[in-house]
């Protein structure tokens, strides 16, 4: 093999490598692309879920609403008293069993704390972090 052949071939495995490299991190990125989680009220006649950001920590709540003449709407909650932005973290959602609890739990797994968040007056409400 001549040297122009053999300096083509390694520059193409070198262009292939770095595009698996690529693609590898690609989809590791991809795979906690997803900046939210989601976690339905254990409550069993309430159709409700909670989504919380996983670095802030910041509550939201939707939930379907009758309308008369149409399919229905989408009701959301913004947050209200302690379910806006906390210290950042990696926050996740976790629901009791209790099967009449209309709240979640929201976890930071960094620290280990934790609050519950409910919908009350409009809004998604948490009581203060504990541990």
């Amino acid at each position: 093999m001549s040297q122009k052949k053999r300096a083509a071939s390694a520059s193409l495995r070198r262009a292939v490598f770095a595009g698996a490299l690529a693609a590898c991190a690609l989809g590791a990125t991809a795979a906690r692309a997803g900046n939210y989680d989601f976690a339905p009220a254990p409550q069993v006649d309430l159709n409700r879920i909670y989504r919380v950001e996983r670095v802030t920590g910041e509550m939201g709540a939707c939930q379907y609403g009758l309308k008369e003449g149409s399919v229905g709407v989408t009701l959301c909650y913004g947050p209200g008293e302690g379910g806006g932005a906390q210290t950042p973290g990696d926050y996740r959602l976790v629901t009791s069993r209790h099967e009449r609890e209309g709240g979640v739990f929201r976890i930071n797994d960094r620290t280990g704390e934790m609050s519950i968040c409910y919908v009350f007056n409009e809004k998604v409400v948490c009581t203060p972090q504990a541990r």
